[in-house]
């Protein structure tokens, strides 16, 4: 595998979690809800780490990348860190 290919992949691996991260961070700045202390930037990096770790997970368990079981529970995961970045 050549290094770009090899970067391909892990771009192609990661995209699920930037896509729906920017999403519920443009719906966050839109409404312009936010956790006090927390930065624009700081929430999108939230976010994205979360929709990442999740990925991990759900290769490392299901031995294979692009599971509905694991895009449901990214799903799930950064909704709820959108909805805790929210605030009151």
């Amino acid at each position: 595998m050549t290094p770009l290919s090899a970067l391909s992949h892990l771009v192609g691996f990661v995209a699920p979690a930037l896509g729906v991260g920017l999403l519920l961070w443009a719906g966050l700045a839109l409404r312009g809800k936010g956790r006090p202390g927390v930065s624009r930037g700081l929430q999108l990096g939230l976010l994205f780490v979360s929709g990442v770790v999740v990925l991990l997970v759900g290769l490392v368990y299901f031995g294979r990348d692009g599971k509905v079981a694991t895009y449901a529970a990214l799903v799930l995961a950064q909704g709820t860190v959108a909805w805790w970045l929210r605030g009151r």
